[in-house]
């Protein structure tokens, strides 16, 4: 008995290839809204109004207390009952962008913090209001300091978007299960989606590991500069 079928998975790669341009579609369109929108929570969370720092708290915490597929499932299923319906799209783009947004809010908060001191009291010296300098000098920062990791979360939401499946997006993995509902090829149908994974992912996390290593060197060529940082003091090339 063959288990992998060449001419099932050549007959099928066309509405493979189809799910796989889904699957990027929606990658796209929710790593670029989640970028914004974590922003935007990072900020309110750093806030000075108590109520808002709660509520971005609340959401953060409710968003890491629950599974993805639960949300998936809520937004798509659950929401209609209180008259919101949304389609299939729609609702997988809101799930996950709210998921998404949560955690790399906290990158972002992260990266900010990690901007030492003493740039928000040059900020300060120069006239800039907080805001100001958030915008003009902190945040530039932050985000050079935060890119590796925000590509990491690029390549597990390309990954997540598997679970849309859930609410019937035509992503690859729904397309694939489709399929082998009819002739029965599993093992090569999802073979060929698993291949199609690694292809998109591989060449990804290579590039995120170049960033990462691109980001360490400036950050050691910028430390250098400085007459007692801690390469020159300890000799360290």
């Amino acid at each position: 008995m063959e288990i992998f079928n060449p001419e099932i998975a050549v007959a099928n790669i066309g509405p493979l290839l189809a799910g796989l341009l889904m699957t990027i579609e929606l990658t796209l369109v929710v790593i670029s809204l989640s970028l914004v929108f974590a922003l935007v929570v990072a900020l309110a969370g750093m806030s000075r109004v108590t109520p808002l720092r709660w509520l971005v708290i609340s959401y953060i915490e409710v968003i890491r207390g629950t599974p993805l597929l639960l949300q998936l499932v809520y937004v798509y299923y659950v929401l209609p009952e209180i008259g919101i319906r949304l389609n299939s799209f729609i609702a997988g783009v809101i799930a996950l962008t709210l998921n998404y947004s949560a955690y790399i809010s906290e990158v972002y908060r992260g990266g900010i913090q990690a901007i030492g001191s003493g740039q928000h009291d040059a900020a300060a010296a120069l006239g800039m209001g907080r805001w100001t300098a958030m915008r003009l000098i902190i945040l530039p920062q932050a985000i050079r300091i935060v890119v590796p990791t925000l590509g990491n979360y690029f390549i597990s939401l390309f990954k997540d978007t598997a679970l849309c499946s859930v609410v019937s997006i035509q992503e690859v993995v729904f397309t694939a299960q489709i399929l082998a509902s009819r002739n029965f090829q599993y093992f090569t149908l999802y073979t060929v989606v698993g291949i199609m994974y690694f292809v998109v992912s591989f060449p990804a996390a290579r590039l995120v590991g170049y960033l990462e290593r691109l980001t360490k060197r400036d950050f050691r060529a910028r430390v250098a500069q400085f007459p007692g940082s801690p390469d020159k003091a300890t000799g360290a090339s």
